[in-house]
């Protein structure tokens, strides 16, 4: 059954929704984006009525009559809209930087804490990094002024993944390093079939795997899976990639392709950004947590367990 009344809609809208955040926007851009244009559509739907006021009329000495007039001051022309983007609450699981585009996670309402426990659970996420050889740039990216240049001809695929690989180990043997736990023990082994190992300081980024997936010089493409990293630190790792490979690179994009359970496939385009859309995605996003929900747990019993070690 179609609902046509705002007030039921607005009582639905409550949950986690998943978007795509292009490039060079921010974060706070795009959330306002979203909820301008769902409080637009709603007000586009039959709102609740204007209120009633008591009215006495006539002759104190006389006959006086009362009547149940519209109060005017609650009128849309005179209160303005009935939904405001300020009144509906909604903040973000994960943090886009300005070049960084990709799956964002925004919980509306009661879903502010959903996000705020994917937030502080700091589940995995999945980039794709474009890098090109030969140049670096003050800032790392391709919009930064070049400052070095350099061959690249020497670098080939093979050496590519001989140092992600070795880059790969070297953070494995990290995440054991910040627990306190030798490698080669019963207790590192018991912590690895946990699940993922997060060490206690959310400041500090580990690389779980590495894989180059295109390799056409002198441009590359990297897949990285991590925890606790930014758009500082990634476009950083691609610059010593090429320092390592006897080069030099700088990020031309960087894209999160998955956060926790969810995938490019669930994000919901800008353009896409209408009240039906919403609530349909929301009711996805609802079904793929309860489908993930022991995963999610498993994953913040494995960091208790860390932390305890």
């Amino acid at each position: 059954m179609l609902v046509k009344e705002a007030p039921v809609i607005w009582n639905l809208l409550k949950g986690i929704v998943c978007v795509y955040k292009p490039a060079e926007i921010t974060c706070e851009n795009l959330r306002k984006a979203l909820l301008a244009k769902i409080c637009a559509d709603l007000n586009n739907m039959e709102c609740r009525s204007i209120s009633e006021r008591v009215v006495i009329e006539g002759n104190p000495l006389e006959k006086l009559t009362v009547n149940v007039v519209p109060n005017l001051a609650d009128h849309p022309a005179v209160v303005g809209p009935r939904y405001l983007p300020d009144e509906l609450p909604a903040s973000w699981s994960n943090y886009l930087g300005w070049n960084t585009c990709g799956i964002l996670l925004f919980g509306l309402r009661e879903g502010t804490r959903t996000a705020k426990y994917l937030r502080e659970n700091r589940p995995m996420r999945a980039y794709k990094l474009k890098g090109t050889l030969g140049k670096a740039t003050d800032n790392g990216l391709a919009s930064g002024k070049v400052v070095e240049k350099s061959t690249w001809k020497h670098v080939t695929k093979s050496h590519m993944e001989k140092l992600l690989s070795s880059i790969q180990s070297s953070h494995q043997k990290q995440m054991f390093q910040l627990c306190g736990v030798d490698l080669q023990s019963q207790t590192a082994y018991d912590l690895a079939v946990q699940g993922p190992i997060r060490p206690a300081n959310s400041k500090v980024p580990l690389l779980y795997g590495i894989k180059c997936i295109e390799f056409t010089p002198p441009n590359f493409v990297i897949e990285v899976h991590c925890i606790n990293e930014n758009e500082s630190y990634l476009t950083t790792f691609i610059h010593e990639i090429g320092t390592k490979l006897h080069s030099t690179a700088h990020c031309t994009a960087l894209q999160c392709v998955r956060h926790s359970c969810f995938t490019l496939e669930d994000a919901l385009l800008k353009k896409h950004f209408t009240l039906q859309n919403v609530l349909t995605n929301m009711e996805k996003c609802s079904i793929k947590l309860e489908e993930n929900k022991d995963l999610l747990y498993q994953k913040s019993a494995s960091l208790t367990s860390i932390n305890t070690e």
